[in-house]
């Protein structure tokens, strides 16, 4: 578990701007979002947390990307260390599991570093000023999904599109550690 402490971005701080190539091919960018909230999470293929929150996630796009919050997936880890986490296989899972938002390859790592991406999942929500309103975990039980009783992500999103301050803005997040390269 990383702790609000260890962040680098906090409540008001803006997005960094990226430029990133998706797994369809198309290069995304920040200003490129034009929904009036955009949801940034770091994420991968092998993380075991990743696994168990990603129907959740792929929920949530289904649910909020229709209400005006973009979506967008970054996947920051050393693929040569952790193959499963590849372009090509980065491809096959979002096809397999109908991704209903872009899957990003930040290659160099810069755009993990901007942010300051600690684990995968990091979700960062910011709003239409593209500065942050939350970050945190997506809910208290990844494991069990019968067991959440506490939708972090969920109620920071019904906030911010009710333009209510979001309550809490920080959460420690949970999951595998962002996979660095040697001498990074």
């Amino acid at each position: 578990m990383a702790e609000s402490d260890q962040f680098k971005l906090h409540l008001g701080d803006p997005a960094p701007p990226f430029e990133l190539q998706g797994v369809d091919g198309k290069t995304y960018s920040l200003a490129g979002f034009r929904s009036p909230f955009l949801l940034v999470t770091f994420w991968c293929n092998h993380c075991p947390y990743v696994q168990a929150w990603e129907r959740r996630m792929i929920d949530l796009g289904e649910r909020y990307l229709p209400k005006g919050v973009g979506f967008v997936l970054i996947n920051s880890n050393d693929a040569r260390a952790y193959p499963e986490d590849s372009l090509d296989n980065m491809v096959r899972r979002a096809r397999e599991k109908k991704y209903p938002f872009p899957y990003l390859v930040d290659e160099s790592q810069a755009i993990a570093r901007a942010y300051g991406a600690l684990v995968t999942p990091h979700p960062m929500l910011f709003g239409p000023d593209r500065r942050l309103l939350f970050q945190g975990r997506i809910d208290n039980d990844h494991q069990h999904q019968e067991r959440v009783t506490e939708r972090y992500l969920e109620r920071a999103l019904e906030q911010a599109l009710a333009r209510q301050p979001v309550q809490p803005a920080e959460l420690s997040v949970l999951g595998c550690s962002v996979k660095w390269k040697p001498g990074s």
